[in-house]
């Protein structure tokens, strides 16, 4: 089985709509490899065939960094998904993660994602197919602590297992549970006993001192971040920052994708997304209100403003 290829433990999660290459990349350049393990794509969706070699390079993006970065497929066709995923491998991936956890509704209605975690066998198999496609680079698997409940835990994380996942992530919240603020890290636990192969632990990881207190309490071996990379960038190292560099951290967000051709009220969207969460230097405290309420353009010269920097380039012709 392929070793892990990760720097350290802490990992940054994959999010739809939110680990593009864009956010991805200013995570890691501004956290060691030795305080941030490695990251994953936002899942590329396969439910209309095989996916190409171009797009999943295009998911990947052009910067290869000191910490690895897995691309994450999700699908339900078990053939289409095993050559994306030796594709994947092709495109120079070096981590094929594939997600049972999503609970949007597109994803159940492909019978994708967390519509999975109710049939553990289809999970072994997509697992297996996958494993046996590739040749140089682990397989991973990202799964809820189960559908309507938890009481099949045990059952799909051995069915990930048995089909040759060097890494089980469990997002400890059901799929009924959606993202609700509570995470039940006993689940956590039930997984690590459950299985012989690493466990990751995700959900309910806010703040730098977390990472190392979910392994601790739990016995995982890594411990991954999503909203709590959103809320602060730095919260690998544990770095504080000050207002400025929290405000750049943004204005170069907007920088970059614009010049990827980002539309203004889009790349304006996306900000907001993170400005919900955001922490990172007391920035938002006092004004969240104001700049989720701003339209796009009042917003993009408010950030660049408190970066003390020129707005984003021009505005849509």
């Amino acid at each position: 089985m392929p070793a892990l290829p990760f720097t350290a433990p802490a990992l940054l999660a994959p999010m739809d709509g939110v680990t593009d290459p864009c956010f991805r990349d200013l995570v890691l350049e501004r956290n060691p490899a030795t305080a941030l393990g490695g990251a994953f794509t936002e899942f590329a969706r396969v439910n209309r065939g095989a996916l190409t070699r171009r797009m999943l390079r295009k998911q990947l993006g052009p910067t290869r960094h000191a910490a690895p970065v897995g691309l994450q497929l999700l699908g339900a066709d078990v053939e289409a998904v095993a050559l994306t995923a030796a594709r994947a491998e092709e495109a120079g991936a070096p981590v094929v993660d594939l997600n049972f956890g999503c609970p949007a509704k597109g994803a159940l209605r492909t019978c994708a994602g967390s519509a999975l975690l109710d049939e553990p066998r289809k999970i072994e198999a997509l697992v297996r197919a996958c494993f046996d496609a590739v040749h140089r680079v682990p397989v991973t698997a990202k799964i809820r602590a189960g559908g309507d409940d938890d009481s099949a835990l045990e059952d799909i994380a051995r069915a990930a297992e048995a089909g040759g996942a060097s890494l089980l992530t469990v997002h400890c919240r059901t799929r009924a549970e959606g993202y609700a603020d509570t995470a039940d890290w006993e689940r956590l636990r039930r997984a690590v006993d459950a299985v012989d192969i690493p466990v990751c632990g995700n959900g309910g990881v806010d703040r730098h001192e977390d990472l190392a207190r979910v392994r601790d309490e739990t016995g995982c071996a890594y411990a991954m971040v999503g909203r709590g990379a959103m809320a602060d960038p730095w919260i690998f190292s544990g770095r504080e920052v000050d207002a400025l560099e929290a405000a750049r951290f943004l204005q170069e967000y907007a920088e970059q994708m614009e010049r990827n051709g980002a539309p203004r009220a889009a790349l304006a969207g996306r900000l907001k997304q993170l400005l919900r969460h955001w922490r990172a230097g007391g920035l938002v405290d006092d004004r969240r209100g104001a700049w989720l309420a701003a339209d796009a353009e009042t917003l993009l010269r408010s950030v660049a403003d408190a970066a003390d920097a020129p707005v984003v380039l021009g505005a849509d012709a």
